[in-house]
């Protein structure tokens, strides 16, 4: 019998027997998250299997955020977080309310990714977790309902892909354009219900920040999951926020050696900034390959690249130099913390002076949900994850994805640049 992957060992404790890829599991679930868009589905399905009086199986494994549409934004929008305020007082679970920000920088931050736990939330990005060697994943309301009155779930353990990056990033070249290179080269689906796993001598050096926007995007290759292992700068990040040590070391695992899995190999030393183009996340050039573009519209932030390192490179970038005539730029940190970074670091004043706004934590123009609305005919070049037709308002609107660098270099030149050229 060959070794067991991380996946294989996360699902076999989560499963109390030894599991491989292709086994079908009824899960313990270690952690649940809902949001303010998907989280009142989950609430209503939980009430419809336990009756009106149920109670949820743990409080204390389940976190309630609002980040899409903070400050409610409708009359519908409020109406949701009422319900879900009730629900958690309610239960007792905790709720941090429109108060922290975007679920996927406020679930780690403040410290309830731990490694080798099996997370699950109703939003397909909670892969992000994974940068911290858990096993996270997506799954629907109605699934989350499930989860809410058992505690379990069934999964088919995935097979894994290990992507091996190797070398260093040139200068002004950041993880974003990495997993878009790779995303790029498998495709949309190329990764379907695989666990991602990142590993190599440039992954290695990656920080905490650029890994979870690598787990980030694994969803948008198909993967289930995107994993780096918890090594010591994992460990680092995770005693700083996270109460009970103890919990750490008795979950955390790594792979072995002789694990059955599949492998690409990356060497980023050349590696050009990246481009995704409209409107598929797969549909990647190096930035020298995109036609001159004029822009409308720059979103630097999300769940993906909306950390205080994000911002103060787009920064750097931009070294005072006003926002281009004609062009938005928005601007908006992941998290309360993260903002407070960017705040003390004087950041919000140059970019309040160089004619940007800056809004409080929430995903904002990310799913075109409160504000930021592109309209027809508009070009955005964003951080976020996701450049679908319609994603970020008028479905005859075009939605390029990029790094921070870029994203602040495009911003004073009111086209898509290359940061190397600033």
């Amino acid at each position: 019998m060959t070794g067991q992957t991380l996946s294989e060992k996360i699902f076999s404790r989560a499963a109390k027997k030894q599991v491989h890829a292709g086994d079908f599991v009824m899960a313990d679930i270690d952690c649940a998250m809902i949001h303010d868009i998907t989280g009142p589905l989950a609430v209503k399905g939980f009430y419809e299997i336990a009756g009106g009086d149920g109670r949820v199986w743990d409080p204390s494994k389940i976190v309630i955020l609002f980040d899409h549409q903070v400050p409610a934004d409708s009359l519908k929008a409020a109406e949701n977080h009422l319900m879900l305020r009730r629900f958690a007082e309610e239960q007792g679970i905790l709720n941090y309310d429109i108060f922290c920000g975007v679920c996927h920088q406020v679930m780690p931050e403040k410290g309830h990714v731990i490694p080798g736990s099996l997370m699950v939330g109703t939003d397909s990005h909670t892969c992000t977790y994974g940068a911290l060697g858990s096993f996270a994943t997506g799954i629907g309301s109605t699934d989350m309902s499930s989860v809410f009155a058992t505690g379990k779930l069934w999964f088919m353990v995935p097979k894994t892909l290990q992507l091996l990056i190797e070398g260093r990033l040139p200068a002004r070249v950041t993880s974003k354009d990495v997993i878009l290179r790779i995303i790029g080269d498998i495709g949309a689906d190329g990764a379907n219900y695989l666990a991602c796993e990142f590993r190599g001598d440039a992954s290695s050096r990656m920080e905490v920040p650029e890994r979870m926007t690598m787990a980030n995007m694994a969803i948008e290759m198909g993967a289930k999951a995107g994993m780096f292992d918890p090594d010591d700068m994992a460990l680092k990040y995770l005693q700083e926020r996270v109460k009970d040590e103890e919990a750490i070391s008795k979950l955390i695992v790594q792979g072995d050696e002789d694990a059955a899995v599949a492998r690409r190999h990356w060497d980023v030393n050349g590696l050009e900034p990246q481009v995704a183009l409209p409107h598929n996340v797969d549909n990647v050039l190096p930035i020298t390959e995109v036609p001159r573009t004029r822009i409308d519209q720059v979103f630097l932030g999300s769940c993906t690249n909306g950390r205080f390192e994000d911002i103060k490179l787009a920064s750097d970038l931009m070294n005072g130099e006003p926002v281009a005539k004609g062009v938005r730029m928005i601007v908006v940190p992941a998290s309360r913390t993260e903002y407070l970074k960017v705040l003390k670091a004087g950041l919000v004043e140059k970019f309040m002076e160089a004619g940007a706004m800056v809004e409080s934590p929430c995903c904002g123009p990310c799913m075109g949900g409160s504000f930021g609305l592109l309209g027809p005919g508009e070009v955005s070049l964003s951080t976020s994850n996701r450049n679908f037709m319609g994603r970020q308002g008028s479905p005859k609107a075009f939605v390029y994805l990029g790094s921070p660098a870029t994203a602040g270099a495009s911003a004073i030149t009111g086209y898509i640049t290359d940061p190397r050229e600033v």
